[in-house]
């Protein structure tokens, strides 16, 4: 049994491991900064989606349209497409997401990941404090994986952790996920910095160091760093 779980440890630290594991979603997404004017004291996003091309190579897209709603509450259907560096498929996303005038949100998503699987994901996040200057939000989530991976079981990941953004230009992260079938444990720190912003553009840089421990494995912290030119329609 250990052996079988060692293995599997392995192979998951090859299979599209940004997807699978360490990545808490996203969707309530950042750049969606222009709001309705019935919300216009609120932090909910407006433009129906984005595009963004980041300077390792990757690119995505995002698309997020309202279906019904209020002036305090909102239901949109969302879909994302992420590509590689060499312009393959890394994940694509459909769900739903909910948005509250206040900043709270939550939502619930499918991804497919070639050579891994599926995924299912319910995700929320509380918004703890927001003025002029600050906003600091808490969000949690819970991901059932389906693997088509042979010897490999379904597995759950639970995870939770922290945002805070200072004048929409400065912002810091951090998360914690645990998967009980492999006793793994996941922890990723992030900052933000915008360069520049309009509108309809932004341009960040990021930088971020991330983790991992399991029985077998241990990793180090491992930085990252990278440009992010994001288009919103």
């Amino acid at each position: 049994m250990f052996a079988k779980l060692f293995l599997v440890s392995v192979l998951l630290v090859g299979v599209n491991s940004r997807y699978v594991l360490v990545e808490e979603p996203g969707y309530y997404i950042e750049q969606y900064e222009d709001q309705p004017e019935q919300w216009a004291n609120s932090r909910v996003r407006r433009q129906a989606g984005a595009l963004t091309i980041n300077s390792d190579g990757t690119s995505g897209a995002m698309v997020k349209v309202p279906i019904t709603g209020n002036e305090n509450h909102k239901l949109s259907a969302l879909g994302s497409v992420d590509l590689t560096n060499q312009m393959k498929l890394g994940a694509a996303t459909a769900g739903l997401a909910y948005d509250n005038v206040n900043g709270h949100g939550a939502t619930l998503t499918k991804t497919h990941i070639p050579g891994f699987g599926d995924k299912m994901t319910a995700a929320g996040k509380v918004n703890l404090f927001h003025n002029n200057n600050h906003d600091f939000s808490a969000k949690a989530f819970a991901t059932k994986n389906m693997p088509n991976i042979p010897q490999v079981p379904n597995f759950n990941t639970v995870g939770a952790g922290v945002d805070y953004m200072f004048k929409d230009k400065i912002g810091a992260s951090a998360t914690a996920a645990h998967t009980d079938v492999f006793n793994r444990n996941d922890y990723s720190l992030g900052g933000k910095l915008n360069l520049f912003k309009t509108p309809t553009t932004s341009l960040d840089f990021n930088a971020g160091w991330k983790k991992f421990d399991t029985p077998f494995i241990k990793s180090s912290w491992e930085p990252s760093t990278s440009f992010s030119f994001s288009k919103y329609f």
